[in-house]
């Protein structure tokens, strides 16, 4: 794909979050997303987490097939949610931590800070669910497994990624917990979210995709640097908030900017239709 405006190459992305296969699953719309990325075959599939709800076996097999159908159109990027990680294998740290994401790994991916290039973008997936841990408690008693934490490891990983990339690439970051307030929730989705808004500022990060919240969103973080777009995917399943429809983003990403258009679940259309869109210059 090309940009219309400049002739220079494109790079479309579907980004979708908390497919949450299982109990909460509407059939219809994984239907309706396997048909949209079959028919507009996007550069890019990004799947920002909780493919599963309880961490079943059954449900991540159910993921697998939606993410085969994606490969064979698209790249796909994929990483966990805090509903793939089985903390209860090893609770602050106690027992093999590699437990956690044993089934997710069987499944899913080897790597659940993957990692995709093509042409002008790089795309890193940043893993946010690490389940109970001292760094992730809060006074909350419901927070417990669901909070999410950038390490400051993993910003230095993020460092070497985007250092080993052609200079002009777009810089996308692909985690699973949302950095800004949720408009309903009220609620951060990181423990961290000053710190690792901080790190992104400091990478010249130009977006991240996110989830979790079950609220679609696009947000833009003005810093010294250079701007942030964060694309927030709301839910596919039946646990939207507020009782707003089911959401994915479509994203393009030109030399010169970066759109962001929501698409949402109608009911009357059986399909995804045009939502908020928002454009921003690079």
């Amino acid at each position: 794909m090309t940009d219309p405006t400049g002739g220079a190459p494109a790079t479309t992305i579907f980004h979708c979050s908390d497919l949450h296969f299982g109990h909460p699953a509407v059939p219809e719309q994984y239907e309706a997303m396997e048909a949209l990325i079959e028919q507009r075959k996007y550069t890019v599939v990004a799947i920002s987490g909780d493919v599963s709800q309880r961490a079943r076996s059954g449900e991540f097999q159910r993921a697998r097939a939606f993410i085969k159908h994606a490969e064979a159109f698209s790249r796909v990027l994929c990483i966990p949610g805090n509903h793939d990680v089985q903390w209860w294998k090893s609770p602050f740290g106690m027992g093999d931590e590699t437990a956690m994401f044993a089934t997710y790994r069987r499944f899913i991916d080897e790597d659940i800070e993957p990692v995709v290039h093509v042409p002008g973008v790089t795309l890193a997936g940043l893993n946010t669910s690490h389940g109970v841990t001292g760094g992730t408690l809060t006074w909350r008693l419901r927070d417990i497994s669901i909070i999410g934490v950038v390490k400051r490891e993993q910003v230095e990983r993020l460092r070497r990624v985007f250092a080993d990339a052609p200079a002009d690439d777009a810089r996308v970051i692909v985690m699973h917990h949302n950095p800004m307030k949720g408009e309903l929730s009220q609620r951060h989705g990181l423990k961290n979210t000053k710190r690792a808004l901080g790190a992104f500022a400091d990478l010249a990060v130009d977006l991240v995709l996110c989830g979790h919240d079950h609220q679609d969103a696009i947000h833009y973080i003005e810093h010294t640097r250079k701007g942030t777009v964060i694309s927030t995917a709301g839910t596919v399943s039946n646990r939207q908030r507020g009782g707003r429809p089911s959401s994915v983003n479509s994203i393009t990403i030109t030399p010169d900017r970066i759109d962001v258009a929501t698409l949402v679940w109608s009911n009357s259309d059986h399909a995804f239709v045009p939502g908020p869109a928002k454009c921003f210059t690079r």
